[in-house]
């Protein structure tokens, strides 16, 4: 954790990487905390990218009007290639520098905060970091912005399917999001009684898969759930919906729910807790407190240093998937 001891007037807020349902409402809640901390707000469009096109506005109390209830991010978001290197970070600073941008605050996931890192290191801007992903895999807090509302959509899309698989007797694979973090598929696969879960972190199998599905026809079950997270791209259902139907001759539907999980009217609980990490990340920067990200600790908000988040992963709960396969069968 690092200190700055400038007296700050003017702060620049900025959302990078993947948008998440609730970015909005911490935006609101840093505008409108810095206002009322006599700061003035400035807006970064388009995270990095906009850092180094210099597109920088200032934001007024009006501004942040109905949108605690919207989804995405009304200052755009981006992922910058050229901000990784060192000329597009030193470009970045200028702008920062020439718009007398005193702090920022950083929202988003885990290669945002790692570029927020270098900024400090390398230009000692002074960044909070406040952590909004749909992954909910960032290193140091145990909930991250937009993950409620994510697991809530996907929930609902597969109770619709199992709907549909009970009334046909199918076995269904639902695709949902996570790339290499399988939060997702972990609790969306527990709360909506998935018969197996596949996941990066996880250890199950087609082969296991298939038991399981086996064993519950035995037992009379005419229809089955399987979750998957979709891995570094798109489509892992099709594959494994090919390798159960090589090995068994069973056959699977896919379904792939896609980037609907990012979108929509966040829930009343990210709302919260992205105004708790807006207004967190103000008062840490008013007290000289910086290079840090706002997270959790059950209910509680902590100050956890950027380095130690840029640095490690944080993995998904492998109990709540043999949780979920005892509850299964």
């Amino acid at each position: 954790m690092a200190q700055f001891s400038q007296k700050i007037k003017r702060i620049g807020v900025y959302t990078s990487g993947g948008d998440a349902p609730g970015m909005n409402a911490a935006i609101r809640a840093v505008v409108r905390v810095g206002i009322a901390q006599n700061l003035e707000v400035y807006g970064i469009h388009n995270g990095y990218v906009g850092m180094m096109e210099n597109k920088i506005y200032p934001l007024q109390l009006r501004d942040m009007a109905n949108i605690i209830q919207r989804g995405g991010t009304i200052l755009k978001t981006g992922r910058s290639p050229e901000f990784m290197k060192p000329e597009g970070r030193a470009k970045a600073a200028q702008h920062l520098k020439e718009n007398n941008i005193d702090a920022l605050v950083c929202i988003g996931g885990d290669g945002s905060f790692r570029g927020a890192n270098a900024l400090w290191e390398e230009h000692q801007v002074p960044v909070v970091g406040v952590p909004g992903t749909i992954d909910n895999d960032i290193y140091g807090s145990d909930k991250t912005i937009g993950f409620d509302t994510a697991i809530n959509t996907a929930l609902e899309a597969i109770d619709r399917i199992r709907d549909t698989a009970a009334s046909h007797d199918r076995l269904f694979i639902v695709e949902v999001m996570g790339r290499n973090s399988g939060f997702i598929a972990s609790h969306v696969g527990l709360a909506g009684g998935a018969e197996e879960i596949f996941t990066p972190e996880g250890n199950t199998s087609v082969e296991k898969a298939l038991d399981r599905i086996r064993d519950g026809i035995a037992r009379g079950k005419t229809s089955s759930i399987l979750i998957t997270a979709e891995g570094q791209k798109p489509g892992r259902g099709y594959d494994l919906a090919d390798a159960i139907r090589k090995k068994s001759g069973m056959d699977a539907k896919v379904s792939i729910l896609g980037h609907q999980q990012r979108g929509g009217s966040p829930t009343a609980a990210d709302r919260i807790l992205a105004s708790r990490m807006g207004a967190a990340a103000v008062d840490s920067l008013l007290k000289g407190f910086c290079n840090i990200m706002i997270g959790t600790e059950g209910e509680r908000l902590v100050q956890v240093p950027l380095e130690l988040v840029a640095k490690n992963e944080r993995k998904s709960q492998l109990d709540l998937i043999s949780l979920a396969n005892i509850l299964a069968t």
